[in-house]
């Protein structure tokens, strides 16, 4: 029987289900630290003397800013030494809210913001350095990238691919609280949308019920998730409808809420009027599978191992002919402004060598004959544990749902 962590301060720092927001604590300046020291360690068996941060998720994870990528900014992080960051002038005074550093250099709008980059890391004795980079970025274009070698010819850039996104893997119990409180979100306003869903309304409705309380319950105002409906299984990754429902049809909902950044996804769907045996039976397989799979989340377990035991279960069980699509992948700090709406920097399929460690967390789904369901669980000793106290089953939105 899969384990469900009690919303509670346990020993993975889960929330109780109705805390305050305001007594989840903010993170401190010793655990920003801690992170730019791992990320050190790095740096020094590669040889890197500094390392630029642009992409939004690492800038956030590494200095506790967020900003979004219309105008170019960094910050760096040396061996030794506190941090500094270059960035608009205007965004000085917020980033100095935010961060746990305060050295900033601003530029102005009409500047070349690339080059005021190079300058700074000149005027501070890296013009000649090895300087740590992501080339895989979203924020560092090629032509950015080209013009910085232009302006420093001396320095030599290292490769630091992935490093800071991997860094991010483990989360600390903080953090947990965090996914925590997105959880409780998540379970609240599902249940209330099981209870709203009958014929006659749309996604639409459901959507829009959906924003409100994610704002009302503390989480931050965005994107509420695919909520759509039909039947079959290609509606999944649909849009939102003003069609009213009607008997038959399977509302999926998939809602993606973010407390303070940090998210908890969850899956549940929600056959409108009654559910026939097959699809009850369907979806009681399909938890059976996806259970034994959350217990197999062991430190030490390899990924394809884990994946296979929902892949090749629904396909034995004749509940999908294929399976194409991956069976879970990272969840933690998403940004406000997202490039990518889902973190692929570990995900599970059967290629999948890498090895689980406890803290990871992930967002583990599935669907099949149409029907949809998924957690957030965090790696421990005795196996994967769920954030969400929502029941698994197939949800009806009739008397018995």
């Amino acid at each position: 029987m899969i384990q469900t962590l009690e919303h509670g301060m346990l020993e993975h720092g889960v929330l109780e289900h109705g805390m305050d927001v305001a007594e989840v604590r903010q993170f401190p300046v010793s655990e920003f630290e801690e992170r730019a020291e791992r990320l050190r360690v790095i740096m020094r068996q590669r040889g890197a003397d500094v390392m630029l941060v642009d992409d939004i998720e690492p800038l956030a994870y590494f200095t506790g800013y967020e900003r979004s990528v219309s105008f170019y900014r960094a910050a760096f992080i040396p061996l030794q030494g506190e941090p500094f960051m270059v960035l608009r002038s205007l965004d000085i005074v917020p980033f100095r809210e935010c961060a746990w550093f305060s050295e900033a250099v601003g530029y102005q709008d009409t500047d070349d913001a690339v080059a005021v980059v190079a300058s700074e890391l000149a005027r501070r004795g890296y013009g000649a350095a090895n300087i740590g980079i992501d080339y895989g970025s979203h924020a560092m274009s090629v032509s950015s990238f080209r013009k910085l070698e232009q302006l420093l010819p001396g320095a030599r850039f290292i490769d630091m691919t992935a490093v800071p996104w991997e860094a991010r893997l483990i989360k600390s119990d903080l953090e947990l609280e965090h996914i925590g409180r997105a959880a409780y979100i998540a379970d609240t306003t599902m249940s209330e949308i099981r209870g709203l869903a009958r014929a006659g309304v749309s996604s639409r409705d459901m959507s829009a019920h959906a924003a409100g309380r994610y704002v009302q319950l503390g989480s931050s105002p965005g994107y509420v998730g695919p909520i759509t409906y039909g039947k079959g299984w290609g509606f999944l990754h649909g849009f939102l409808s003003e069609t009213p429902m009607v008997p038959g049809d399977i509302l999926h909902v998939e809602l993606v809420p973010k407390f303070r950044g940090y998210s908890a996804r969850l899956m549940r769907s929600v056959v409108i009027g009654q559910a026939t045996n097959e699809q009850k039976a369907a979806a009681a397989e399909i938890v059976r599978l996806q259970d034994e799979q959350f217990a197999a989340m062991r430190p030490g377990a390899v990924a394809s191992d884990v994946d296979a035991i929902l892949r090749t279960g629904l396909l034995r069980a004749g509940l999908r002919d294929s399976y194409d699509n991956i069976t879970g992948y990272t969840i933690g700090f998403y940004s406000q402004q997202p490039i990518r709406s889902s973190d692929f920097t570990r995900v599970f399929s059967p290629s999948s060598k890498w090895k689980l460690q406890s803290g990871m967390t992930f967002h583990m789904y599935t669907s099949a004959q149409g029907l949809a369901f998924s957690e957030s669980v965090v790696v421990t000793p005795e196996g994967g544990r769920r954030f969400s106290k929502l029941e698994r089953r197939l949800f009806e939105s009739g008397p018995r749902g």
